[in-house]
């Protein structure tokens, strides 16, 4: 442990906050948790036991009042970030929170007032933008690597549907699984969007369209420089976790293939023979966690704003208004209809 290092506060101890957790206390020598939250004791306890955290509580407004912690990952269910995120940011502390900041967009824009007017940075939890397959894609077309981009291509499936009472508080597919994808579409190519057009269905599990959701989707991307995109989701790939990226432009085309658990293949005399995807978002994008968490220790550390801050985290949310719309009204959307509800 660093002799400066950042005392950490974590609110949310479930899977994802767990993983946070895990990477804050073992993996980051810049940072110290110092503090834990859940209300649901039993995975608190849990995490604590394993992580050995000097401060655990089921109230998290302990965790904001403890002196030694400069910082909070704010890893709860959405519908306490922006709450959090005003308490948090009106106690002085810098501010980690996961996706989406909030389903309302008044409710995200009080909470980044107030991270304005405290003066604290916060980062949003876009963790596919760290991920290095990804980010190369990004650096090449930042470089010019493929002339002007015209088109972009995200495939996101995952490998099996969530259960129904979590689909029933998610916010729907284009709030809670699209969202990625459209943090990723404009970090990709480098532009917003303009207009989305979205289709979808039930295709995978009929108790999701019970609970008022779908389960399949389509979505094209009209973006500011010309550029035109596609995204395709489903919530059930048989084959594993199916998250592949393209961007074709003037000069060529790059791209970012799904990553296997091994890459040897067997030949014979029927086929070659390979792995299946990784199966699980968190083997999948292991090294994007520790490194969205490294990039936060660092910014508090040295005094620079993050890469994914805020408004990013709004925007993203807009665009998942305008898909839904979209959908629900059959017909393109522009973002600039629902950007200032």
């Amino acid at each position: 442990m660093e002799k400066d290092c950042l005392g950490v506060g974590l609110i949310g101890a479930g899977r994802i906050g767990r993983l946070h957790a895990q990477n804050l206390a073992h993996r980051i020598p810049q940072a110290s948790l110092r503090a834990l939250s859940d209300v649901n004791r039993k995975a608190l306890e849990s995490c604590a036991a394993e992580l050995a955290v000097p401060l655990v509580t089921d109230d998290y407004r302990a965790v904001l009042d403890a002196p030694d912690v400069r910082a909070v990952a704010i890893c709860s269910s959405t519908d306490t970030h922006s709450q959090i995120i005003e308490e948090a940011a009106a106690a002085g502390k810098h501010i980690f929170c996961e996706k989406p900041i909030d389903y309302d967009l008044a409710r995200i824009d009080r909470a980044l007032e107030a991270v304005r007017e405290a003066g604290v940075m916060l980062q949003i939890g876009f963790n596919r933008r760290f991920d290095p397959s990804f980010r190369r894609v990004r650096e090449v077309v930042a470089e010019g690597g493929i002339g002007q981009p015209h088109l972009l291509r995200i495939t996101s499936r995952d490998p099996q549907p969530p259960p129904i009472e979590y689909v029933k508080v998610s916010g729907g597919i284009f709030l809670d699984m699209t969202i990625h994808d459209f943090d990723m579409a404009r970090y990709l190519v480098d532009s917003e969007v303009d207009e989305v057009y979205a289709l979808g269905g039930v295709l995978v599990d009929p108790a999701i369209g019970e609970a008022g959701d779908i389960d399949t989707a389509v979505i094209t991307l009209r973006f500011a420089n010309g550029a035109i995109g596609t995204i395709d989701n489903s919530r059930k790939a048989s084959y594993g976790y199916d998250q592949r990226i393209e961007v074709f432009g003037s000069g060529g085309m790059v791209a970012a293939p799904n990553i296997p658990p091994y890459s040897t293949t067997l030949s014979d005399g029927s086929a070659v023979h390979g792995p299946l995807p990784l199966f699980f978002f968190l083997e999948r994008y292991a090294h994007s966690y520790l490194a969205e968490m490294q990039e936060f220790v660092d910014s508090v550390r040295q005094g620079k704003a993050p890469s994914v801050g805020g408004e990013d985290g709004r925007i993203a949310v807009v665009m998942g208004y305008a898909a839904r719309t979209s959908y629900r009204e059959n017909r393109p959307v522009r973002l600039a209809e629902v950007a200032q509800r």
